[in-house]
């Protein structure tokens, strides 16, 4: 199953060391107690690893016994592979992807509906109308729903350059101010 993993910088979480080749392993598999934790939407690594200046995300293969949670897309697995490492922004892409993937499942709590203004670097808006506000530096992931349904129907992914977009100003799918 694809899902989604933070990490200590070092690839260590709850004290164990994984490594980027081949399977890691483990015996047993309960979300609330032990197995390797991943997600199936990447917005909920943020829950575990918010920090991700100083956190490496990936792109896992999880398998063998599996256990999903019920509060958010947490998955517990007794083996678990990563596929690749993903850049902040990339974890961000695959969060929207998963967001049209799945548009009517809950929300991470850190989506905003309508609007929204950045936090720790980043702000993820979604709605009929969505805005969305930055600091410098910051990105800006907008999804606009179809007017009927919460299908999504266009992206923006915008970084507050200062070139072509501000800080201080409120943007919209299209990037218009």
């Amino acid at each position: 199953m694809r899902a989604f993993k933070g990490f200590h910088s070092n690839l260590t979480c709850k004290g164990y060391q994984f490594k980027e080749n081949g399977v890691n392993r483990t015996e047993k598999a309960n979300c609330g107690r032990n197995g390797f934790h991943c997600a199936e939407n990447p917005l909920d690594c943020l829950s575990y690893y918010s920090d991700w200046q100083r956190s490496v995300y990936y792109e896992v293969e999880a398998g063998g016994d599996l256990d999903e949670d019920h509060l958010d897309s947490k998955i517990s697995c007794t083996e678990i592979r990563l596929i690749r490492r993903l850049s902040f922004e990339q974890l961000l892409l695959e969060a929207a992807a998963y967001m049209v993937e799945h548009p009517k499942r809950h929300w991470n709590h850190r989506v905003c509906r309508e609007m929204c203004n950045s936090h720790y670097g980043f702000g993820v808006v979604r709605g009929k109308n969505p805005k969305a506000l930055g600091k410098a530096g910051d990105i800006l992931v907008i999804l606009k729903e179809e007017p009927d349904n919460p299908e999504i129907e266009e992206i923006a992914f915008l970084k507050i350059d200062q070139k072509q977009y501000y800080p201080g100003r409120y943007y919209d799918v299209y990037g218009n101010c």
